[in-house]
């Protein structure tokens, strides 16, 4: 099987030229690492040292990877780690005080964000891109290249588990083929969003499929059967073109343009990153990493191969850091 490897390398999507947001407050970081912050030897323009610790969304990850490491280029003494237990993992350490930012696919949940009140940890909700959450086949697979959100449902329905085994029960002119299915685990913010949109239940799926909180075992999955349907963020199909392919949904394909007009629908979403209010005014290194982040949102998008944020999102997120300042 070919070899599924995340690329480095910047695409740029095609989109509408955006509003930048101005300079934040990066130039107002200075002084010495707080009291918990790891020791280094900083190599960047700023000196500064210390440590930054991100957990949460795997399809996140990869954008908030993207930020380290444009970061990196004006603070090498900072680390920052970026950890993927999955959207509703992330916020279990978060809302326990072990991370600054957590990665999320979706909006904190009203129990999650008891949790967090609980624990008595405050923090900020930041748009940080957009993603048309995509539906993959196998690229040999010819017949199912539209799919309405009625037979998505048909397929992955709870309703299905054990009766939708063959393409030609969801469409009589797909061919005679068994399905086989693949797709976010639990903890995953893209299962309760999926799940959400398709089934009108967050959680409601059948449970005859291969879960993983690793959208690369679902790329590996996809790829190696003809069959193969799953369900993961668009930035995993740009960086696999030929290896798996979307479908289009309602005549509607995920893409740039798609996601920000909103006619990509229902599997258009926001991405997020949640930051710790005492993380981000205790930590200098957390709060230059974050106004870097947001300052610096569509070039990481667009690096990352998300879509980036619209003009009003980025005043959002403007609006959003400001608050926590």
């Amino acid at each position: 099987m070919e070899a599924i490897v995340r690329k480095t390398t910047a695409k740029i999507f095609a989109s509408t030229a955006l509003v930048v947001i101005g300079a934040l407050a990066l130039s107002a970081c200075g002084g010495q690492p707080s009291a918990g912050e790891s020791a280094g030897s900083g190599e960047g323009s700023g000196g500064m040292t210390g440590s930054v610790n991100t957990d949460g969304s795997s399809t996140v990850a990869p954008l908030t990877e993207a930020a380290a490491d444009l970061f990196r280029d004006a603070e090498a003494g900072v680390n920052v780690s970026v950890a993927t237990s999955g959207t509703g993992g992330g916020f279990k350490v978060f809302c326990a005080g072990e991370t600054d930012i957590s990665n999320a696919s979706r909006a904190i949940k009203d129990e999650e964000a008891a949790e967090c009140e609980a624990a008595s940890i405050e923090y900020t909700e930041i748009i940080a891109a957009n993603d048309g959450l995509s539906v993959i086949v196998n690229p040999e697979n010819d017949w199912a290249e539209d799919l309405s959100v009625e037979q998505l449902n048909m397929i992955w329905g709870p309703e299905a588990e054990g009766e939708i085994t063959n393409w030609n029960q969801v469409d009589s002119s797909f061919p005679d083929q068994a399905i086989t299915l693949f797709g976010a685990g639990t903890d995953s913010g893209t299962f309760d969003y999926f799940t959400d949109a398709i089934n009108g239940e967050e959680g409601a799926i059948r449970t005859d499929y291969s879960p993983s909180e690793d959208d690369n075992i679902t790329i590996q999955g996809v790829a190696g059967d003809v069959g193969a349907i799953g369900f993961l963020g668009l930035s995993y199909v740009e960086e696999n073109e030929g290896v798996i392919k979307a479908v289009a949904v309602d005549g509607v394909m995920p893409s740039t343009e798609t996601v920000q007009d909103g006619t990509y629908t229902p599997l258009g979403r926001p991405l997020f990153i949640y930051v710790n209010n005492a993380s981000y005014v205790d930590k200098e290194p957390v709060k230059a990493f974050v106004d870097f982040y947001v300052d610096n949102s569509l070039d990481i998008a667009e690096r990352a191969l998300f879509v980036p944020l619209t003009e009003e999102q980025v005043t959002t997120a403007a609006d959003e850091l400001a608050s926590l300042g």
